[in-house]
């Protein structure tokens, strides 16, 4: 059993949950960037994560999709979300977070499961730009502010749970 992992991230979690999630699978995993050259044909299950940023997927997520539905509706399939807003618990679902929310709605593929992991801030690795409107969401939103800091927010066992659900797909 070959599964394929395709993953968007902008400052690196979605590519650690992702690299993570492969290591709880049974069978060959392989993992790639959505921005990578590779082909799905000779997968037989695929997940595909991706992050959000400024209240936006990757635009190659949607052309990756729209390329590959037919072939992700016949798989076994899953997508993963990722987000700050994921940190607070009611929004760390498919159904209440309104990024996967949406998204899945706009998209003609339907996966099997999918979930939402909050992710990582990282406010020393940001550019001056993005960590100032970054601190700017965060301070609307009730999260952290001091730009010293990075916190993760993944929750590794919900992470660990959606690896296992998938690998029992059929």
């Amino acid at each position: 059993m070959k599964t394929l992992i395709v993953y968007s991230s902008h400052d690196g979690q979605t590519k650690k949950i992702a690299e993570f999630i492969a290591s709880k699978l049974s069978g060959n995993v392989e993992v790639r960037s959505i921005s990578e050259t590779f082909s799905c044909d000779n997968v037989d299950k695929i997940i595909i994560g991706a992050s959000i940023r400024y209240g936006y997927f990757n635009k190659q997520l949607y052309k990756f999709i729209k390329k590959n539905t037919a072939l992700l509706n016949d798989k076994p399939s899953a997508f993963f979300g990722v987000n700050l807003t994921a940190r607070k618990e009611d929004k760390n679902t498919p159904e209440t977070n309104v990024y996967v929310r949406k998204f899945l709605q706009r998209i003609y593929w339907q996966p099997r499961c999918s979930a939402v992991f909050a992710g990582a801030l990282l406010y020393p690795r940001y550019t001056w730009f993005d960590r100032t409107m970054i601190k700017f969401i965060m301070q609307i939103t009730g999260g952290e502010t001091d730009t010293s800091k990075e916190i993760e927010y993944t929750n590794w066992d919900k992470v660990a749970e959606f690896a296992l659900e998938f690998d029992m797909l059929d």
